[in-house]
């Protein structure tokens, strides 16, 4: 997968992520798959366990189904999905 400023546009449901740093440090480490999202969080779920992560005071690790690891800091992803999705996108690096 070739890492743009367009993977903010990409839909993170159902996705395995894994928290890199958190300002919580009993966040960092947990892992699993993202099973909802709203504007400020993502709810990932590891064995029937839902953990509820702030976007903005995470940095996050994204698997995506073609086995790339993607780093990225989640106040680059705050937004509702719905409205992430259509945002006009520009340059972040």
């Amino acid at each position: 997968m070739k890492v743009t400023p367009e993977i903010r546009r990409f839909v993170f449901h159902d996705l395995n992520a894994k928290i890199a740093y958190s300002s919580n440090p009993s966040q960092i480490g947990i892992e699993g798959r993202i099973v909802d999202e709203t504007r400020n969080t993502f709810v990932i779920s590891k064995d029937d366990k839902k953990r509820v992560i702030a976007k903005n005071h995470a940095t996050f690790h994204f698997k995506f189904p073609d086995l790339t690891i993607v780093e990225l800091d989640g106040a680059i992803l705050l937004g509702r999905p719905e409205d992430r999705v259509k945002k006009q996108i520009g340059r972040v690096w």
